[in-house]
């Protein structure tokens, strides 16, 4: 991991394996927490992806732990 906090949604996605598209929808639906660090500028934090996959594998029955950075 390169130390960062906050990714650009197209980084966040690269990060799970997501394409650049699928990123912004997951962002816009609320599924994947953002945060917005000025008017132009929004970031997902390393923490909102750890959730998000969190999710996605208590949703397919998975209880082990997935360290995705």
């Amino acid at each position: 991991m390169d130390g960062k906090l906050l990714l650009k949604i197209p980084e966040a996605g690269a990060r799970i394996g997501v394409g650049r598209s699928k990123a912004y929808e997951l962002v816009a639906s609320g599924e994947l927490f953002s945060v917005r660090i000025s008017e132009r500028s929004i970031r997902v934090p390393v923490s909102a992806l750890k959730a998000y996959v969190r999710r996605l594998e208590e949703e397919a029955g998975i209880t082990e732990d997935v360290d995705v950075g």
